[in-house]
């Protein structure tokens, strides 16, 4: 959305083609809602940075659909982290993110055998369906003509421009349209497109996952927390809902599969649609009560299920960066992926610095 408004606002006529019948109704309201200030990549410095500069943007940009309302913290879990928290503090200054001792009432919750140290920082929740009307209204400010409830089907080369095959999901009706650019930002879906055309894949890692949503105790119900860096959890206000976001390194995926160039493509949103759901509820608390016994008074209400997607090389080093393939296969066919709400920002300079569209 923020692409197709970018385009138009530079002069472009701009299409924007969605297979659900509202925006932002999967992956971009399926998460923690967390919009990130650099504190959860001490792995990965370029990708801390880069949420570090986008984070002001954002909120400014979006203050109207931004929850700033609750204060954060951020524990260093023991024995299994892989950041101590001398190492967290230094990485913080490193980045210039504010980090100090959180409060009492928050060190007397944990357990502290398990937790080393535990930090007050400055992150934010976003309300996906605040966000997701406000983009709406700047899309038809700009002209962009939205097309909902439609699949790209295929794409292919026609004289110095391609033509999309599209198909209505409510009538099953064909069409094509013929565009000079087609850019590809359907996430766990980007390889469905490539299959369909007959070009090669990208190498994606996709997880089903589980975010749950609950009703914390009064002392929880202005705060954020985030045990880390390991096999832990994080419990977030998920303005949405009126509810908090939990969720669990360990059981958060439920199970994973590969993308790879040459391999049979496996459909995403089809195994999404077939998958047979139990939840890990139960497994979540009862392995975060370990570090917080107050999360045992959380009360479960429901379960968000959505395909995670993000690039292989993500696994080492927790980094978030863009995928961006200019001309992938095809003459004008650009793939772009990102993992967090801010990497709009950083999209829109990948494809800037191309000069694509010029």
């Amino acid at each position: 959305m923020y692409l197709a408004e970018s385009f138009a606002q530079a002069g472009h006529d701009v299409q924007l083609i969605e297979k659900e019948q509202s925006f932002m109704s999967r992956a971009s309201f399926n998460n923690q809602a967390r919009v990130h200030n650099g504190y959860h990549y001490p792995r990965s410095i370029l990708t801390a940075l880069r949420s570090r500069i986008s984070f002001p943007r954002f909120v400014k940009e979006f203050g109207t659909c931004v929850d700033s309302d609750f204060a954060k913290y951020y524990l260093i879990g023991k024995p299994l982290g892989k950041v101590s928290a001398k190492q967290f503090l230094k990485f913080c200054e490193r980045i210039g993110a504010s980090c100090e001792p959180a409060p009492s009432s928050i060190q007397k919750l944990i357990s502290p055998n398990l937790i080393e140290a535990c930090f007050s920082v400055t992150e934010y929740a976003f309300d996906a369906q605040k966000l997701r009307d406000l983009m709406v209204s700047r899309l038809q400010a700009a002209s962009v003509r939205c097309r909902m409830g439609v699949l790209v089907e295929k794409v292919r080369q026609q004289g110095t421009g391609l033509l999309v095959t599209l198909r209505d999901l409510a009538t099953d009706e064909q069409d094509e349209i013929y565009a000079d650019h087609v850019f590809n930002c359907t996430y766990s879906h980007i390889n469905y497109v490539l299959a369909r055309s007959g070009i090669e894949l990208v190498p994606l890692k996709h997880e089903m996952t589980e975010m749950c949503l609950v009703e914390v105790p009064d002392e929880l119900k202005k705060a954020g927390i985030t045990v880390m860096c390991g096999p832990f959890f994080s419990v977030m206000p998920f303005p949405s809902a009126g509810m908090h976001s939990f969720s669990h390194v360990r059981y958060t995926p439920h199970y994973e599969w590969l993308d790879k160039p040459g391999d049979t493509y496996c459909d995403a949103q089809m195994k999404f649609d077939e998958d047979r759901r139990t939840s890990a509820w139960r497994y979540m608390q009862k392995d975060a009560m370990r570090y917080m016994p107050i999360l045992g008074e959380c009360r479960y209400e429901r379960s968000l299920w959505e395909v995670k997607t993000v690039l292989p090389r993500s696994e080492s080093d927790d980094s978030r960066p863009i995928l961006f393939r200019a001309h992938h296969g095809l003459r004008g066919f650009h793939c772009v992926m990102g993992g967090k709400i801010d990497n709009v920002y950083d999209a829109v300079e990948a494809i800037a610095s191309q000069q694509l569209l010029n």
